[in-house]
């Protein structure tokens, strides 16, 4: 092993916006903070998700290349109905997209993500 997972980081315009999203979301909280990056996670010496911003911020489009998205996160969800609702009360905005075992949203920023149930 080179090394150990530090963070999961992600582009974007105002990163307490996005912190505060994915901490609802995702039940983590801040464990970095600061005006350009913010981290949230499970405790201050684990593997993060971090925020960073980036000026000037261009969003990604899905599906598209033009800006791709490339990377997204997969949320596991007991129930995609009551998940659904829950998320878009949140400020997420669904894509239209999905199965009966996932679908597909845009986070505040329009990254990508899914909620899966399996």
């Amino acid at each position: 092993m080179v090394g150990s997972w530090q963070a999961l980081v992600i582009d974007c315009e105002n990163p307490d916006t996005l912190a505060i999203f994915y901490e609802e979301l995702l039940g983590m909280v801040r464990v970095e903070n600061d005006v350009d990056w913010v981290g949230i996670g499970d405790a201050p010496n684990r593997p993060a998700i971090a925020f960073q911003r980036v000026d000037p911020y261009v969003a990604p489009e899905w599906p598209g290349h033009v800006h791709p998205q490339q990377a997204h996160i997969d949320v596991r969800v007991k129930d995609l109905d009551i998940a659904e609702i829950e998320v878009l009360s949140m400020g997420a905005t669904s894509m239209g997209v999905g199965s009966k075992s996932y679908r597909v949203y845009l986070d505040p920023q329009k990254h990508p993500f899914c909620l899966v149930c399996w």
